[in-house]
Parts: C-alpha cells; sequence; structure tokens
C-alpha cells in the first residue's frame, strides 16, 4: 500500500513544484512592489495569492513522508559509508519536515484550532534546513570524488605521453637547478595562485562534465538560504527568498521534465 501512495504521491509532485515557484514568484512580486510604492490593496492582494498558494501546496505534501522514509529505506543499502549516511539522514529529515508541516497544514485549516502555528513552522524549517546541509554535504563529497578522479586521469594521461626531446635530463647531461631561484624562494604567492587556479579549472570541468550534480548544487544553495531566513539565523529579506525559491522551484521543474537531470542516486 505504501508503494501505491508512493506513486501516486510522484505524480502531484510537477504540480507541487509548479505551485512552489507561483508562490515565490508572488514573494518576489511582492517586495518589487512593495519596494516601487505600490498601493496597500493590491499588496494585500499578492499576499493572500502567496499564502492561498503556500496552502495548496501543504495540502498537496499531504503524506509525503512515506515517501521520504521509502527513499531512507533504499539508501539505506548504498556501498558508499558518506553517501549512505547523508542521503539517509537527509531522507529522514525531509520525512519529519514533511510530518511538521502536515501538522502545520491542519493548524491553519481549522482541524487544530489551538495549534501553536509559529512553533510548528519553526520545527518543520529546521528539520529543512537539517536535510539541506546534508545534501549540500553530499554534493561537495561528489564534487571531491570526481575532482580526484579526474586529476588522477590527467596525470595519467601526462605521464604516459613523451617528454620533450628538449627537455634537459641526466642522461643528456643535462643539469637540473638544485635551488629554487631567490624569486620564487621569496614569493610562494605565484605558485598558491597557480594551484588555485588549477583546482578552479578542475572543478569547473567537473561541474561541465556533470550537469545532474551542477543543478543539484544550485538548487540546495539556493534553497538553504529560506530556511536561514525563516528560523532568524542569516535573515536576508523577502526578495532574495523570493528570488532563491523562485530560482530552486524552476531548477526542480527542470529535473521532473528531464529526468536525466536528477542526481541519483
Amino acid at each position: 500500500m505504501m508503494e501505491s501512495w508512493v506513486r501516486f504521491s510522484a505524480q502531484s509532485q510537477a504540480k507541487e513544484r509548479v505551485f512552489r515557484a507561483a508562490q515565490y514568484a508572488c514573494t518576489l512580486l511582492g517586495y518589487t512592489l512593495q519596494r516601487g510604492g505600490a498601493r496597500a490593496e493590491l499588496l494585500n492582494t499578492i499576499k493572500q495569492l502567496e499564502a492561498h498558494m503556500s496552502l495548496t501546496r501543504k495540502l498537496m505534501r499531504l503524506g509525503n513522508s512515506a515517501e521520504a522514509l521509502e527513499a531512507a529505506k533504499r539508501s539505506v543499502h548504498l556501498s558508499d559509508c558518506v553517501l549512505r549516511l547523508c542521503i539517509t539522514v537527509a531522507h529522514l529529515n525531509r520525512a519529519m519536515y514533511f510530518a511538521c508541516d502536515n501538522v502545520l497544514w491542519a493548524g491553519k485549516t481549522g482541524l487544530l484550532p489551538e495549534l501553536d502555528q509559529n512553533k510548528w513552522s519553526q520545527r518543520s524549517f529546521r528539520y529543512y534546513l537539517f536535510a539541506l546541509i546534508l545534501n549540500l554535504t553530499r554534493d561537495v563529497y561528489e564534487i571531491h570524488l570526481l575532482m580526484e578522479r579526474e586529476s588522477r586521469s590527467s596525470a595519467a594521461k601526462s605521464v604516459g605521453s613523451s617528454p620533450s626531446p628538449l627537455t634537459p635530463s641526466p642522461e643528456m647531461g643535462g643539469e637540473f637547478p638544485l635551488t629554487p631561484s631567490p624569486s620564487s624562494a621569496l614569493s610562494p604567492l605565484p605558485m598558491i595562485s597557480a594551484g588555485l587556479n588549477k583546482q578552479l579549472q578542475l572543478l569547473i570541468t567537473v561541474l561541465r562534465s556533470n550537469p545532474p550534480l551542477l543543478l543539484d548544487l544550485l538548487k540546495n544553495l539556493c534553497d538553504v538560504f529560506i530556511p536561514l531566513d525563516r528560523l532568524g539565523l542569516y535573515p536576508t529579506g523577502s526578495g532574495f527568498v523570493g528570488a532563491c525559491g523562485l530560482t530552486s522551484s524552476v531548477l526542480s521543474i527542470l529535473t521532473i521534465v528531464h529526468p536525466w537531470l536528477k542526481l541519483k542516486p
């Protein structure tokens, strides 16, 4: 029965993403209109529309905890211990976030009139933040693995290539400098700059060749500012939150329209 519910929930995921994009578009629009000195009636209309979008999304997410728990059960069997830990605990935090969100929906609809909505909202955003931090940790770990693999591959190619005949070697009677030049000994900054530039090029190469990882990283980086703002840990304002939420929603829709862009597992 749980598998049937998961399949049904997956069908509504695209609609929920569209409503999420509309909700944060309203947030960004309201901020822009407020800065432009719009009438109070128009601002109230935008805020009410945003609230309706949020409530609709909460209704669509009813039962998503079951989907998150199923995903956690699947990720337990991953061979890589770091990925297993990050993905499993992230799914468990998502399950708790959805559970708190369901309780919050019941409070907003009047089913639980005595519910402390602010307390449950803070609790849900806390679980959401933990899940996003683990997702970002997973992204950084995968980038690190791919950069190491790319570095080893480049080193193997350079070793396999034949040396230039003009390069001095002991067999040819050439001499290597035994001590570095005074300029390089006194100024390590060029070496540090060259190393950083090499790592940056390596990072760009890895992300360019792995669009799913790049999209997941960008989506999580945008999303993480939302709970940070809501919890008061790093206030950024409704305009920035709206822009981040809209961007991450569009990226999520892309992964649904083009499944090959979704990071696996």
